[in-house]
This record gives structure tokens, sequence and C-alpha cells, in this order.
């Protein structure tokens, strides 16, 4: 605005604000960091942390007698391995330790019949025979040594052993006439024998009546000649008959030589009359015990693999098999009253531990939960079922059970 225009205005009313002169020659003065002091300190937080820490080991550890005093407040023990340690809690201890009772060992196991389950096998050297009849059922009762089945080497093997018999019986005529014809022949040696000393015995006495006539005067030379020939000759066949003799001994008819290789000749058929009737039994499937017929694994025209023919089991007599983890299995005491409990049971089965095993082995029966511990070292517990579990028990060969045994037993 000009000079003139602002002469000739009136100037407004307003306040009028002081004027503040600053010399801008002079310096201004800087405000100082908030944060400051606060880097200023961080050097020593770490060596603050470092003294509190040592001092809070060195008061626990060493434990003076006031930590002591808090620790027994607290209800605190030494622990960690020395004679003053760091504290850990104390283990509860029971009102009353007389009443306290151990607790039940838990092992998990199956139920089995006596003498365990046995897989029946095609008999040794049945070699690639398959199966012809199967003469059993599921669920029957089977005595020892019963048929239970029919290989189809059968016929062959009933063809050889025919052949053994004729031929036994071949070899028993062969001896019955080798007997009969040495006794035939002995009775005619001894025969021939006799007639020979009988003549030789007249040969002897007419020989020397006509010697005695010589001496007197009243036989020619020829006439004594020939009777002593005929003398000679009659001795000499007295013993040829006697060696003729000597061939079958003074003793037993059977003793005879050609007796005896007639004889061992029927002891060969015999031999391979047997063996024939061992070879028949490959054909035969037999039971090696009295039990019950529990499953059926192969049927007829199949060939016998490694699960075998069938299986048996005693089930009139049951047992439960418990495996022990080896660090409860001190705590498990014979004749201890076990509880064994499945889902498939209709109710709990009780029973007795009737032997201990002597080997820790593997774990062989596992808990379904993912969690459960699949390599653990087990001794296996047998258990003898009452009859009236026996009872329940008979219907559930290799059942997994669990079984809850009774430190303490009534």
């Amino acid at each position: 605005m000009r000079a003139g225009e602002d002469s000739g205005k009136a100037a407004p009313e307003s306040t009028t604000l002081p004027m503040v002169v600053v010399d801008r020659t002079l310096p201004v003065p800087q405000r100082a960091p908030r944060f400051r002091p606060m880097l200023r300190a961080l050097p020593a937080i770490p060596l603050v942390m470092a003294l509190l820490m040592t001092g809070g080991v060195i008061g626990l550890y060493f434990q003076p007698p006031g930590v002591r005093k808090v620790m027994s407040w607290l209800q605190l023990a030494p622990g960690g391995g020395t004679s003053n340690p760091i504290a850990v809690p104390a283990p509860a201890q029971p009102a009353d330790p007389a009443r306290a009772l151990p607790r039940a060992v838990i092992g998990l196991g199956k139920l089995l019949p006596e003498g365990e389950v046995v897989t029946v096998a095609p008999p040794y050297g049945a070699g690639d025979a398959r199966i012809s009849r199967i003469l059993v059922s599921e669920g029957e009762k089977v005595a020892a040594g019963a048929l239970l089945g029919v290989l189809d080497n059968e016929r062959q093997l009933l063809s050889a052993l025919e052949t053994a018999k004729a031929n036994l019986a071949s070899k028993e005529a062969v001896l019955a006439q080798v007997r009969n014809a040495t006794a035939a022949g002995r009775a005619e040696t001894q025969a021939a024998l006799g007639r020979a000393e009988s003549v030789a015995q007249n040969a002897v006495r007419e020989f020397e009546r006509v010697e005695e006539l010589k001496r007197r005067g009243f036989a020619s030379d020829q006439s004594h000649d020939q009777r002593r020939s005929q003398m000679e000759e009659a001795l000499r066949e007295v013993e040829r008959n006697r060696a003729s003799l000597t061939r079958y001994g003074q003793g037993e008819l059977d003793r005879q030589p050609d007796i005896v290789v007639a004889a061992r000749n029927v002891d060969l058929a015999k031999a391979d009359l047997e063996r024939a009737a061992a070879d028949l039994e490959r054909a035969y499937i037999r039971a090696p015990l009295a039990a019950t017929v529990l499953s059926i694994t192969a049927r007829p025209g199949e060939k016998p693999g490694s699960p075998g023919i069938l299986n048996l089991g005693d089930i009139d007599h049951m047992k439960a098999e418990i495996e022990v983890y080896q660090t409860e299995i001190s705590r498990v005491p014979l004749d201890a009253r076990v509880e064994i409990q499945a889902e498939a049971l209709p109710e709990i089965l009780h029973g007795r531990v009737a032997r201990i095993g002597l080997e820790v082995g593997r774990q062989t029966i596992t808990d379904p939960s993912p969690a459960a511990n699949t390599d653990a070292r087990v001794i296996k517990v047998t258990v003898r079922l009452e009859p009236g579990s026996n009872a329940i028990a008979r219907r559930f060969t290799n059942l997994p059970v669990r079984a809850r045994i009774l430190p303490s037993a009534p």
C-alpha cells in the first residue's frame, strides 16, 4: 500500500503484539535427545544380568540357611546329583505307608490253548504231493494219531507196499523149500550112511571068515582078495556117507548154510515191506495230539505251503500269555491273581500266574495307540485260567487281551 493511501484512511482498531528483537549473530542453543541416558545405561545391562544370575545360582546351589528355610516352607527337596543341589519338588509321601498297596502290573497278551496252537504240516517226504481228501472239519475233536487227511500219492505208495508183500511171500516160500530140501537130504544121507555101515559090517565079517579059511588052507588066494576088495569098498562107502552128512552139521536144521541164506533173504524182504509201510504214511495226515481242529488252511487239490494244512489246539485247557515289561517283572510273583479283559469277552476273566519266563525278548503284542512303544523288551508270563473263565476263553484262541496282575496274592 502506498503512503498517500495510508494517510487518507483511518487505522483499524487492533491489539498490537510486542515485537522481540533477535540477534541472529548469537548461536542458538540445541535441545538434548530424550533417550540419551538410556543409551548410556545399555553397556551396564549385561553386567547386571550376569550378577543376578550368578547370585541366583549360588543361592540355589549352595543353599544358605535363609534359602533352606524358604525351601522347607515351600516343601522343596534337593535334587540334581549333589548334597545341596538345585531344589526340585519333594515326592509326596502317603499319609499311612503301612496301608499303601503296590500298584498292579499291566501287560498285553493273548489267549492260547495249553501246548500252544499246533500247525499240522504234510508228512516228511511228501514232496510234490497234493491234498486228496480232508477227513475232518473245523471245531471237531480228534484223538492223537487220528487220520485227518489223505494226499494224492497214496495209490503209488500202496502199489509199492503190495509189491513188498509179494516179494516177502516169495522169499518165505523159498525158505520153506530150502528148509524142506535140506531136511530131506539130511535124512537121506543118514539112511545111506546106515546102509553103508551095515554093508561094511557084513563085508568085514565075510573077509575075516575067508581069511580064517585061507589060513587053514580051505580058501584060495583069489577068494581072499575078492573079499578084501568088497570090505574096503564098503568101508569107503561109509566114509563117503559120513562126509556127506557133515554138510548138514550136528546142530539145528536152521543153522544149515542154505537155510541161513534163504532166511536172510526173508529178513531183507521184511525190511523192504516195513520201509514200504513207512513210506505209505507219507500219504496220510495224522493228528500229533488229542485236540480240536481250530482252522483248515488248505483244500483238496492244493499243495500244502508254509501255513500247513490245519491248526490244532487243546482248547479244553486254555491259558493267557502276557508280555510284561522287564522293569516290572520283579513285582510279579508266582500264583498272583490276574484279571484279563478284552472288548470281545463278555466278562472279565480270572486266573493265576503259573510260570514266569527266563528270557527277555522283543515285544510282539502292541497297543493300537500310535504313541505305543513298539520296541520294548518284555518277559512272558503264563497265566492259567480258572474253570469258569476257561469255558469262556475256549472260543477266543489268539485273542489280544489286556491283563492286570495284582502283586499281592491272597
